[in-house]
């Protein structure tokens, strides 16, 4: 395989390096931005690029934006994201469309070498490669984001005061209706969000917190 691998760590990026080239690969670039990983590709057109997500200069998601990047503009390159983080909502648009050729697994979950190196393989020959807590996190998210698509516009609304620490009565004045309103609007939003009463769990703070996370 010739693969480029995009890390910031310098320790990483040559332990990898040297770990695939031991193995017979060729690695045709090693760089440690985002920006660096798409003109590496650009350049060499490589068979795999293995990506960390979090790189210069805002060490947030410049990595696997990059990596999406790549995706657009070289669609027959295989991306193995590597990365102690999971940002679900960049790893869903990576995966979208029956996306061939991509990967992406935890750095403190792979123990074997030997599953790494075959990861890569199978990535670079077109398979897809996930580690199972990516999979759930992308599920969870998915799920999360249906659930508040079935909130009509009022009840987004209200949820999105509910979010700003507003009692009913603050609701109701904040949009000119009454009390029972906000109170049929706000058990609505508890039905389609799926939070039945309880005696351990406030479901108002849970359906803030669906709706930060969504």
């Amino acid at each position: 395989m010739r693969i480029v691998i995009a890390e910031d760590s310098a320790v990483l990026r040559d332990g990898l390096s040297l770990l695939l080239t031991t193995r017979g690969h060729t690695v045709v670039a090693t760089v440690s931005t985002g920006l660096e990983l798409e003109a590496a590709v650009a350049s060499h057109v490589p068979d795999i690029a293995v990506v960390d997500v979090r790189m210069p200069p805002s060490f947030t998601d410049e990595g696997i934006r990059s990596a999406l990047a790549v995706r657009k503009t070289h669609p027959s390159v295989g991306l193995l994201v590597f990365s102690q983080h999971i940002e679900t909502r960049y790893a869903s648009e990576l995966l979208a469309g029956g996306a061939r050729g991509v990967g992406y697994l935890l750095k403190d979950r792979v123990a074997d070498v030997g599953d790494f190196m075959s990861a890569c393989e199978q990535i670079a020959a077109g398979g897809t490669v996930l580690d199972p807590e990516v999979v759930t996190q992308v599920l969870g998210a998915s799920r999360r984001s249906q659930d508040l698509s079935a909130l009509t516009a009022r009840e987004r609304e209200v949820l999105g005061l509910m979010a700003e620490g507003r009692t009913n009565a603050a609701i109701a004045k904040s949009l000119y209706v009454s009390d029972g309103s906000v109170e049929k609007h706000i058990s609505s939003i508890f039905g389609k969000l799926g939070l039945p009463p309880s005696e351990t769990d406030h479901r108002r703070v849970l359906a803030v917190l669906r709706y930060l996370s969504g």
